[in-house]
């Protein structure tokens, strides 16, 4: 049987304005089912990567998705789009850009209603989702009045509504106290487990071998530095430096061992 591939990438690049360089020269390819997590200092170009893969940006250089070239022109095909939509899910690090109904069933109900399925499946669908994720209790919560926390459970369960092949979650622990990134760690892995590609950027090093098959590092030349092993990239010291992902004061080259 054949290696199904996700994500490839050749040669990618892509700038905000002309002067200012946000990737540079990407060359990688993430296998259907695989956990990759990206890591790097702000500005390097992390978010700029996921929004390429989940196709809102278009840079420089070649993007197959499932083997299909994903570009501007093909997303114009509102059908192409649609599908694509619906096979790569997008967890934004601030929940507030994705959550906008009047209530958090209505959130959660939002893409399948899009998808024209049954009103009655979609409510079934969603109530399972906000189960799930154990908000069960919120359904006629205004999603703007909860907690960091049942916001970003909120919008992970919006994104699985529509059951997408692929998660994007950008920097998914930010702001959560350590009980609830318990849960999205044990949620993660459990979504993986059901066959879900996860693509994870995060400044959180203690995360990396919980979630991680592979750790791909972009340093602050907007370019890949690293591309290996959460083990290989964890304990290479000279790596973290330059990546800026520890300082000159941790004392280990594998930043996990100081806690």
């Amino acid at each position: 049987m054949s290696e199904v591939f996700a994500f490839e990438l050749e040669n990618v690049s892509y700038r905000y304005r002309e002067d200012e360089v946000s990737l540079q020269g990407i060359n990688m390819k993430i296998r259907a089912g695989e956990r990759v997590v990206l890591l790097g200092p702000n500005g390097g170009g992390k978010s700029t990567l996921q929004k390429i893969v989940a196709g809102l940006i278009f840079g420089e250089g070649k993007f197959l998705a499932y083997g299909k070239a994903i570009t501007a022109q093909a997303m114009r095909d509102k059908e192409f789009a649609a599908a694509y939509r619906r096979k790569i899910g997008f967890v934004f690090q601030n929940s507030d850009v994705q959550l906008f109904c009047a209530n958090v069933l209505d959130e959660v109900m939002f893409g399948p209603l899009a998808m024209g399925m049954p009103y009655a499946e979609a409510m079934q669908r969603a109530q399972e989702l906000l189960n799930f994720v154990g908000i069960s209790s919120l359904t006629e919560r205004m999603p703007q009045h909860l907690s960091g926390g049942e916001k970003k459970k909120v919008a992970i369960a919006a994104v699985l509504a529509v059951n997408p092949d692929v998660l994007i979650l950008d920097e998914p622990t930010n702001g959560l106290d350590p009980k609830t990134q318990r849960w999205m760690i044990t949620t993660l892995n459990a979504l993986h487990e059901s066959g879900k590609t996860l693509l994870v950027a995060t400044h959180n090093l203690a995360l990396v071998p919980e979630i991680a098959d592979r750790a791909i590092v972009l340093g602050e030349n907007h370019q890949m530095i690293a591309d290996g092993s959460p083990d290989s990239v964890l304990n290479d010291r000279r790596l973290l430096l330059e990546a800026n992902l520890i300082d000159e004061s941790t004392q280990s080259a594998n930043p996990l061992t100081q806690y």
